[in-house]
């Protein structure tokens, strides 16, 4: 009897999720900004987070004799409606993880929340006030400050390279975190939406800025049209053939690098549609995993000594 109790308890171990070892909340309370008040839950469908009632970071550290100093914030994809944060948040944190790199999946308010004032800044906040937070505590978790990037896939790409082309203090609300840095020091962007204007994912688009957006709007967002010198290295990955986000917002982002002399890798596969995911992806596009972790190592990334 003793021995089927150890069997089944060894068993449920085995088919249990992995979880992150922590949430961290991003905003101290009553201090969210943007936020009408309203007290929201989080939920869930189909493993799809559809409303954030609490903005936070799901934390995966490495332990103490793999940690090479080196974190990565993670914006799960979702159109900005929705957040798909298994396939495009907690198996990309595990597979950072194994390079000895410290993860945390965003879980960052979607612009269809009740409670925003402004639809378009409310992910951006997020993403600041995480930045902000990871580098608040880079000591305590033997993290080096300049080097914590961030990624994203599809509208998560979007909010990523958003973080690193917007300049403007959106999440400041009068603490200590506020004089902190907000820009990452790389980023790895996949099947990114970047552009909104002529190439935009038009779901995207209307769900950050709403339905007819004033084109001031479309090209306050429109990151390829805010790449400056001072823009981190960037990793760039999409699939020719990707019929949901056009490979012309990877190509019109990388071509804005190179004209600012920012260090850009770009690979364009010829298949892999709109479904780049960690493992078993078709043909060539498999390596892309092998790529970005011999870039991250080649440009510094993983070692503290940066080229």
């Amino acid at each position: 009897m003793l021995s089927r109790l150890l069997l089944f308890c060894l068993l449920s171990l085995s088919f249990r999720p992995a979880q992150a070892q922590e949430f961290l909340p991003l905003w101290p309370k009553k201090k969210m900004p943007n936020s009408k008040g309203l007290n929201l839950e989080d939920k869930i469908e189909n493993e799809r987070i559809v409303q954030v009632g609490t903005p936070g970071m799901y934390a995966f550290f490495t332990s103490k004799e793999e940690n090479k100093g080196c974190a990565v914030l993670i914006c799960p994809p979702g159109g900005y409606q929705k957040l798909t944060y298994l396939v495009g948040g907690t198996q990309l944190a595990k597979w950072f993880n194994t390079m000895g790199v410290t993860a945390f999946v965003l879980n960052y308010r979607l612009p269809n929340s009740p409670d925003l004032k402004d639809r378009s800044i409310g992910p951006e906040q997020d993403a600041q006030r995480a930045m902000r937070l990871i580098r608040a505590h880079a000591a305590q978790w033997k993290l080096d400050h300049r080097r914590i990037g961030i990624m994203g896939a599809s509208a998560g790409g979007h909010l990523a390279s958003t973080l690193g082309t917007h300049p403007e203090d959106v999440s400041a609300v009068g603490d200590s975190l506020d004089y902190l840095a907000f820009a990452p020091d790389f980023m790895v962007l996949v099947s990114p939406v970047i552009s909104l204007g002529q190439y935009a994912h038009a779901g995207s688009r209307d769900n950050l800025l709403g339905k007819n957006p004033a084109p001031e709007l479309v090209t306050k967002f429109s990151n390829e049209l805010h790449v400056t010198a001072a823009m981190p290295p960037t990793f760039l990955v999409h699939a020719a053939n990707d019929p949901t986000v056009n490979q012309r917002n990877s190509l019109l982002f990388y071509q804005a690098l190179v004209e600012h002399n920012v260090p850009g890798s770009l690979h364009i596969f010829p298949q892999g549609g709109h479904a780049i995911a960690l493992r078993n992806n078709p043909g060539s596009t498999g390596q892309w995993t092998t790529l970005c972790e011999a870039w991250l190592l080649e440009m510094g990334f993983l070692t503290g000594k940066k080229q």
